[in-house]
């Protein structure tokens, strides 16, 4: 049987929002006990020229759930909005991420696979994929290396977290 393209996408995009999601409550727990603010966590960087852990956990809903909104429509443009300030929104943005891609089916990702889709970045920047070669070639590792980064942030600040934590609960033989 062929691999659909949600089987290649969805599954594993939920798995890592998870893995993401309980590092969030690793982080949470870290602070507390440790005496140290959140928003030291939420703003901490790898280096000063690097977005923050906060833009890292939005990028991993950024380049799953709102890039499939975004293919629905054939356009994505990057969401430009402050990222969130606090871990519970943080969080709120990997429910609606596992909301939106929990209601994806592989029926419709089939259905839209070869359609056009335009990524755009203001006025100035566009680039035309099909939404095949969109989520494959660029959301797919921008969701990746934001996820990563946001591992490597929080290991740097001394968080608990190794490579299990990174990859949560993978899909075993039953």
């Amino acid at each position: 049987m062929p691999l659909t393209l949600h089987a290649a996408l969805i599954p594993s995009w939920l798995q890592v929002i998870d893995s993401v999601d309980a590092m969030i409550d690793k982080a949470a727990a870290f602070a507390a006990e440790n005496d140290m603010s959140e928003s030291e966590l939420v703003q901490a960087r790898l280096i000063d020229d690097m977005l923050p852990f906060s833009y890292q956990v939005k990028s991993c809903w950024g380049h799953s759930g709102y890039a499939i909104e975004a293919v629905r429509a054939g356009e994505y443009r990057p969401e430009m909005t402050p990222p969130p300030g606090t871990f519970a929104e943080l969080k709120a943005s990997l429910d609606h991420s596992r909301d939106v891609l929990s209601g994806t089916t592989a029926d419709e990702l089939e259905s839209i696979a070869g359609n056009d889709m335009v990524f755009a970045f203001g006025d100035k920047y566009r680039r035309e994929y099909t939404v095949q070669d969109f989520l494959l070639s660029f959301t797919n590792p921008n969701f990746y290396f934001h996820a990563a980064t946001a591992y490597d942030i929080l290991r740097m600040k001394g968080v608990q977290v190794g490579k299990r934590d990174f990859l949560g609960a993978t899909k075993v033989k039953t």
